[in-house]
């Protein structure tokens, strides 16, 4: 059961939406532009919900026989539109799940409305196919493209489509919805909110993952005692990486490079109370006396760069060694 309300920090689309319902002045076709996770098809279905709510009401009333479908997922006029391979969506994807049917009239209700995830794997080929639905859409038709990449997207599809981007969720707002809603204590909402950088299903993953606690664990052990490592020492924390966490290396590095920022503010502040890792102080404190300012500013721009040249496909070993060595050094 969800409403309107339960839409964390994106208030320009729910207002947009809002006044799209009580006016009647519905678009055919719809894009929300977002990172992974951050809720996208969670805004879609509210939207779709509302619009085939039998009520008639701006909110979803959770309720009525439409409504209990779309919360079992079994609303015959609210279609998720699936696709073969997980890389990318073809245009035999696009022919099935819309162009072949969107044109047979809503089984039971006003709308038949297309939810489309991770739009921006559309070849060019489905995306012109789509193009051909959108340039005359049938007057029940709602069409909603949920994308992580706008770049992706013809700018053809983009003129068609109502655009929205979603925006950071406040820190606050994701603090208080984890200790709130999930339970999570002061510290460890801290730590997911300070990764999740604004992206409210990020945190609420992270702060349930067990594997999220073992690389923070692991990562933070190899910070407090590189300074004192020797080559040998290097490679096979790096070995270790790459067989445990490889998969994971965004949220290694994005771990080392919150402790890194924790000990500038130290360093510039003195003050523990706005650190992320809290509980380690007296390491962070060492670290903050024992560093140069430059230093710092070095390693953590050795941290991007070590991100840039992995999605350059870039050796992984070179690059972590590399890394390594700049943050022992420095």
């Amino acid at each position: 059961m969800a409403t309107f309300d339960d839409i964390y920090g994106q208030p320009q689309i729910v207002n947009h939406f809002k006044n799209a319902i009580s006016t009647g002045k519905i678009s055919h076709a719809y894009m929300i532009n977002g990172e992974r996770s951050s809720g996208k098809e969670f805004i879609a279905r509210v939207f779709a919900q509302a619009l085939q709510c039998e009520e008639g009401g701006i909110e979803p009333c959770n309720e009525c026989h439409s409504c209990r479908q779309a919360i079992s997922g079994n609303q015959p006029d609210i279609i998720k539109v699936m696709h073969e391979k997980p890389a990318t969506i073809g245009v035999d994807d696009i022919r099935t799940g819309i162009n072949d049917n969107i044109f047979i009239k809503p089984y039971a209700s006003k709308w038949k409305i297309y939810i489309l995830n991770e739009a921006e794997k559309m070849t060019v080929q489905a995306q012109n196919a789509l193009l051909k639905t959108l340039e005359e859409p049938p007057a029940y038709a709602v069409i909603m493209l949920l994308t992580s990449n706008l770049e992706s997207m013809l700018p053809t599809i983009m003129s068609r489509c109502v655009v929205m981007n979603m925006k950071p969720v406040p820190d606050d707002m994701v603090k208080g919805y984890l200790m709130r809603e999930l339970q999570v204590p002061d510290y460890k909402a801290d730590v997911c909110t300070a990764f999740a950088q604004g992206n409210l299903g990020k945190a609420k993953a992270l702060a349930v993952s067990e594997e999220f606690d073992n690389i923070k664990t692991e990562a933070v052990n190899l910070l407090r005692y590189i300074r004192d490592m020797e080559i040998t020492d290097i490679v096979s924390a790096i070995n270790k990486i790459k067989k445990e966490y490889k998969i994971d290396i965004n949220d290694y590095l994005d771990i080392l490079s919150v402790w890194y920022r924790d000990v500038l503010l130290f360093k510039a502040t003195n003050d523990a109370n706005h650190l992320i890792f809290k509980d380690e102080i007296q390491y962070i404190k060492n670290m903050a006396n024992q560093s140069a300012y430059e230093g710092i500013e070095i390693i953590l721009e050795a941290l991007e760069k070590a991100k840039a040249r992995l999605r350059a496909n870039v050796s992984f070993d070179l690059t972590m060694e590399l890394l390594l060595l700049t943050i022992k050094e420095n």
